[in-house]
């Protein structure tokens, strides 16, 4: 497995302006958003790359048989297609590896997180014409089809299995020890799923330490998004101080405080101490 590292500063900027120019269309295009946060993961991911990625989609997406039928018939076609005769699922061991949070990586390895194989199958599903969403079911990500009176959810991860109600009830109660709700089965918004992409990228970086550059670009991602958790900007300034911008991160975490301090002040003056006690490591 060879490491990656982020494209050079120009690569990286222009990447995010793209970035920041489609999170904000009236359309996001969910794959070019992910294959986005791909070439600002993985330096060798150029324009060539990306576009070979947006064939494979097409090109899966042409093996499908013309509209199937129902939502259980586009399921079925679905898990026939990607689970069975090219073997896209998860295991385990997925977790552990960056490139399961990569969509050119998954098209690649044919495995993932649940929520890239998702998005696998729902980019797929989509160019064939059926009425597709993500459902962001706590704990796991799978793909809706049809509209809520006759919704059918399959689980990529699983092989694109096609799940009976029971089914989700137990993904449900593993994950939450709680009852399945049913505005948890609603389709996830483009931007949402980014979202949960990128807070995988971070949680995967917070396991080593020694790839802070990978949480610091997945964080500045998650700033560009045009809704993010305020929290996000603290665990930037985090971030740049860890990595020696004693500066920079005492700056974000003045204006972090500014925020904090219109709903609790406390916390507020914990961040500036935090702030001084960056500046002081320039001495």
């Amino acid at each position: 497995m060879r490491p990656l590292y982020p494209p050079p500063p120009e690569r990286s900027a222009e990447l995010r302006r793209r970035f920041a120019e489609e999170v904000r269309s009236e359309r996001p295009d969910l794959s070019l958003l992910c294959l986005l946060v791909g070439a600002e993961a993985d330096g060798t991911l150029d324009e060539t790359g990306m576009d070979a990625a947006q064939i494979e989609l097409d090109r899966l997406a042409g093996q499908l048989p013309f509209r199937p039928g129902g939502p259980r018939s586009w399921a079925v076609s679905l898990r026939e297609l990607l689970g069975e005769r090219f073997g896209f699922r998860g295991t385990p061991s997925d977790y552990q590896r960056l490139e399961s949070s990569l969509l050119h990586e998954v098209l690649r390895r044919r495995r993932g997180l649940p929520i890239l194989l998702s998005v696998v199958w729902m980019e797929v599903a989509r160019r064939a014409g059926a009425h597709v969403y993500g459902v962001a079911l706590p704990g796991h990500f799978v793909v809706g089809f049809g509209a809520e009176e006759e919704q059918v959810l399959a689980d990529p991860f699983d092989g694109g299995r096609v799940l009976s109600g029971s089914d989700a009830e137990l993904l449900v109660a593993g994950a939450t020890g709680a009852p399945l709700e049913p505005s948890m089965l609603v389709p996830a918004d483009p931007l949402d799923v980014v979202l949960r992409i990128l807070n995988n990228v971070r949680a995967w970086a917070a396991a080593r330490p020694e790839r802070s550059d990978v949480a610091l670009w997945a964080v500045e991602l998650g700033l560009l998004l045009p809704s993010h958790p305020a929290r996000l900007r603290y665990e930037r300034a985090q971030l740049l101080v860890q990595r020696g911008d004693f500066l920079g991160g005492a700056t974000e975490l003045d204006a972090y405080a500014e925020v904090v301090g219109a709903v609790d002040e406390g916390a507020a003056e914990r961040v500036r101490g935090q702030a001084l006690a960056a500046r002081a490591m320039l001495n």
